[in-house]
């Protein structure tokens, strides 16, 4: 268990911006961060970051955290797991505690699949440098291959020996569970319930996450044997997900970042030989059909993709489809083709890096336009053929969100396709109109069977709007569900003046040394919290206070507690903020802020929740005067009832309020 102290240091040490900026293409917006949110789809940024806050809140869908909490939800880590990713990140040292047996029993599942990766990864690498069979097969073959030792260290290859149980014989002996290795895919069961190595004679591509981590592997023959198959993959598994995940990708996303742009290739060895001439910005699918999951984990990073493909007309055509997807994406896609049937891996060999990368920077075509002219090369004269081809065409302009590219690629294509302009307006918008009867179609099924739908796009609901704003009624005797709601209002309302300004100095009473916190707090000892998560906080404000600490608001966001976190987080999140170009001298212009008014804004708080005290309880005396009350009770619940009268009253007046007598 990993010690308090680390923990701690670890929190203090991690910086909002630099593990989200890992992950997410970061532009600043006034004193903000802004970009895609990697939680939802989405094409307009909604996903904002606050550095001097320290979290993350996205607009769109509602997810929101500090650090760890970004750690944990993106590559799904149990909270020690995000600590320990942390603590790597800033070369923190992690102290440990000793576990109790429960505690090693209860290991994470997730996390021993991981190690078990981890330790598989490790062994490859040392049967490949430490191993005779590794140096003169293994490292042989990658040094044939052209590639130098710091990329193969660099890409951590390795080697598996030709030997039926060489790495199930040594995960035994480290104490792995034979289960674990066929989960993941390291080993095959046979009828009589053996294990057997899955990639025993290959040379290894292991495959990182986002983070680093290694979730599975590709094998490589070595025979020339026909019906050994050329690669082998790690299947499906709880930590590996072949829709989701993108080869290089861990090694790319800073270069994909700065160059505002990421190349698409097909296999190892291309993302491989890019990176040694160079290149760095380039993943790839990894031999498999592009996925929506791999397109979305692109747009985290850039807009602009370029496809390389190599000379081969047949698997390019049957690879239009899959690029549409880019395009409905809202990505830009351009395309390259190498000469002669060249792929990556064997262009960069035959001409250099130099010139590589100079065919790669100046070879690039806008895919509609790419995509229209291998059409019209099948199609030739025929009438037939060509309307095909128009088809096509606008059926993959269709696709563009941008409305702006649609209407120049309209005009652009409607040369290239002869035809005009206005022809393939009218083919658009049936294709469109078409696609939106579908999905209305999808939409009434859906409803029909129960099933609600709720736009990623759509905002979370404000938690401290008016009871005006809201449309509740001015009566003073409220139904219980407009009570319940503007009671979890104020008292939210309480928790974000408390995180916000708990530790201001209250300058307008006494000496002016005592901090908001106890003041507030002090103030409305009286009044019971019925929101659980609001309880929490004021609890533990509380119990803080009796030390004479105040907590700051980063410490209940980093809160284990779910509840208390994400509370914390809306009380602190701001969509909107002033910009510091604003209120200086040149400009003239000044904008009032929340903690000029201070004052107000606690009593005022104080005053609202506990009159809201005082109606609840007239609410109470009023449903017991309804009782057959004997007359000397009937004349002590009415005493109660004119004391809260005149107590509301007061209330009112000092808020400002008309009561309605």
């Amino acid at each position: 268990m990993i010690a308090k102290e680390t923990i701690d240091k670890v929190l203090d040490t991690a910086r909002i911006d630099e593990v989200v900026g890992d992950f997410v293409d970061l532009k600043k917006r006034g004193t903000s961060l802004i970009g895609k949110c990697p939680f939802h789809n989405e094409k307009t940024p909604s996903f904002h970051v606050s550095v001097s806050k320290g979290i993350y809140k996205c607009f769109g869908c509602g997810a929101a955290g500090d650090a760890v909490k970004f750690v944990m939800e993106l590559e799904k880590f149990s909270y020690p797991e995000a600590i320990r990713y942390l603590a790597n990140k800033y070369h923190i040292e992690i102290e440990e505690v000793e576990r109790t047996p429960e505690q090693i029993a209860a290991q994470d599942k997730r996390e021993s699949l991981f190690v078990l990766s981890q330790w598989a990864s490790k062994l490859f690498k040392e049967n490949l440098w430490e191993t005779e069979l590794g140096q003169s097969i293994g490292l042989s073959y990658f040094k044939e291959r052209g590639y130098r030792e710091d990329i193969i260290k660099k890409f951590e290859l390795g080697y598996s020996p030709d030997q039926w149980t060489a790495l199930v014989d040594e995960a035994k002996r480290a104490g792995f569970q034979s289960e674990y290795l066929k989960e993941i895919g390291l080993a095959i069961e046979r009828d009589d319930h053996s294990l057997y190595d899955r990639f025993r004679g290959r040379v290894i591509f292991p495959i990182h996450n986002l983070t680093g981590r290694v979730i599975g592997f590709g094998g490589r023959t070595l025979k020339t044997d026909k019906s050994v198959p050329k690669y082998v993959n790690s299947p499906e598994s709880e930590i590996y997900h072949k829709s989701d995940v993108l080869y290089g990708i861990y090694f790319a996303k800073k270069a994909i970042m700065d160059a505002d742009l990421c190349y698409l290739v097909e296999g190892y060895a291309d993302v491989i030989a890019m990176h040694q001439a160079g290149v760095e910005n380039v993943v790839a699918s990894s031999g498999t059909s592009l996925t929506t999951g791999q397109i979305r984990l692109i747009s985290r990073f850039t807009k602009n993709v370029v496809i390389l493909y190599d000379g081969d007309e047949a698997g390019i055509k049957a690879s239009l489809r899959g690029t549409d997807m880019l395009l409905e994406e809202g990505l830009n896609v351009k395309v390259l083709l190498f000469p002669d049937g060249n792929d990556p891996d064997s262009y960069v060999k035959q001409v250099g890096s130099a010139a590589f990368k100079e065919y790669i920077e100046q070879h690039q075509e806008d895919f509609i336009f790419y995509k229209t002219h291998i059409l019209l090369k099948d199609a030739h004269d025929d009438p037939i053929k060509r309307a095909e081809v128009i088809r096509e065409v606008v059926q993959s302009i269709a696709l563009i969100p941008d409305e702006i590219k649609v209407s120049l690629f309209i005009r652009q294509c409607s040369t290239l396709l002869d035809i005009e302009e206005r022809v393939l307006l009218s083919e658009l918008n049936k294709m469109r109109i078409s696609k939106a009867r579908s999905q209305e179609k999808k939409a009434q099924a859906a409803s029909k069977q129960g099933a609600v739908t709720v736009s990623p796009q759509e905002s979370p609901a404000d938690l401290f709007l008016t009871d005006e704003e809201r449309g509740v009624g001015s009566s003073n005797e409220p139904t219980v569900a407009t009570s319940f709601t503007s009671d979890i209002l104020q008292e939210r309302e309480i928790i974000r003046i408390l995180l916000n300004y708990g530790q201001e100095l209250v300058t307008w009473e006494g000496d002016g040394d005592t901090p908001v916190a106890p003041y507030l707090l002090g103030s409305i000892e009286d009044v019971t919290f019925e929101d659980a998560a609001s309880a929490k906080i004021v609890e533990e404000f509380r119990r803080k206070a009796e030390n004479f600490e105040v907590p700051d608001a980063k410490y209940f966001v980093s809160s284990q507690d779910p509840e208390v976190s994400a509370l914390a987080i809306d009380c602190v999140a701001s969509k909107y903020e002033v910009s510091p170009k604003w209120n200086d001298e040149k400009r003239k212009i000044y904008v009032s802020q929340e903690i000029e008014h201070l004052k107000d804004l606690v009593i005022q708080a104080i005053y609202r929740i506990k009159k809201r005290k005082f109606e609840r309880e007239m609410f109470r005396v009023r449903e017991e005067l309804k009782k057959n009350l004997s007359p000397e009770d009937m004349e002590i619940e009415l005493h109660k009832y004119q004391k809260l009268k005149e107590a509301e009253k007061m209330l009112g007046q000092l808020l400002g309020n008309t009561v309605v007598k």
